[in-house]
């Protein structure tokens, strides 16, 4: 922080050699605490670095983080005060099960579906645990209850899903011809019920009602173009 002079003048601490600046550098990057001998080896140099260190714990003793020595080892770390504004956060990478991806993709091509509809097209029931992965990752919803016996929960993907695979609509996804086309699945291996009905059937046929008039209005013009030129 500036410091502010009787006469209004601000002075700015002095700009810190090239040396202090590496040492900085290899303290703020390092993993874990250095003594001096290992600083020494990384700047290649036999100047006083402990005297450098010093200077960069007094720049430092009443910022947010603080040089410190514990054991011989220099390292950076929070202020003392402000220790309790910092929390632990751990990012833990999932492998999804086989299951749960192949419970995902009806979801997705056969969305609103119910869980014994999902069982139905696998074959298979599946654990509690699976749905609730889905869940978890925000990619599948509950989509309100079928009307039927029992009202049981329907599921959909959400905003998230589309997002996390940048997928602007569910129609953008491959239908079954266009994937086996691409030799990415065997269609003669393949449950075309797994691709449903629903709202993603709905968007794909009403993108193809889109381009068929399109397509249309495109002949149209260009007819009336045609003819307006021979007139």
């Amino acid at each position: 922080m500036p410091n502010k002079k009787k006469n209004n003048i601000i002075s700015f601490p002095s700009t810190p050699s090239k040396l202090e600046r590496q040492v900085e550098a290899i303290l703020f990057a390092a993993s874990e605490p250095l003594d001096i001998e290992t600083i020494e080896k990384r700047v290649q140099t036999n100047t006083n670095i402990k005297k450098i260190l010093e200077n960069i714990k007094e720049i430092y003793k009443n910022r947010g983080i603080n040089l410190v020595c514990i054991k011989n080892k220099w390292s950076f770390r929070t202020a003392e005060d402000l220790s309790k504004l910092m929390s632990l956060q751990k990012s833990t990478q999932k492998k999804l099960s086989k299951a749960t991806l192949e419970t995902l993709s009806i979801i997705v091509y056969h969305q609103p579906v119910t869980r014994s509809e999902i069982e139905e097209i696998r074959g298979v029931s599946f654990a509690s645990n699976t749905l609730e992965i889905l869940l978890e990752l925000d990619w599948v919803r509950p989509a309100g209850r079928k009307d039927v016996p029992g009202k049981p929960i329907q599921y959909a993907t959400t905003e998230n899903f589309l997002n996390h695979f940048n997928i602007q609509k569910l129609s953008d996804l491959p239908t079954i011809e266009e994937l086996s086309s691409a030799g990415l699945i065997d269609s003669s291996n393949i449950d075309s019920a797994i691709f449903g009905t629903g709202k993603f059937y709905q968007e794909k046929q009403e993108e193809k009602k889109e381009n068929i008039y399109t397509e249309i209005d495109d002949m149209l013009s260009s007819t009336l173009d045609k003819e307006n030129d021979d007139k």
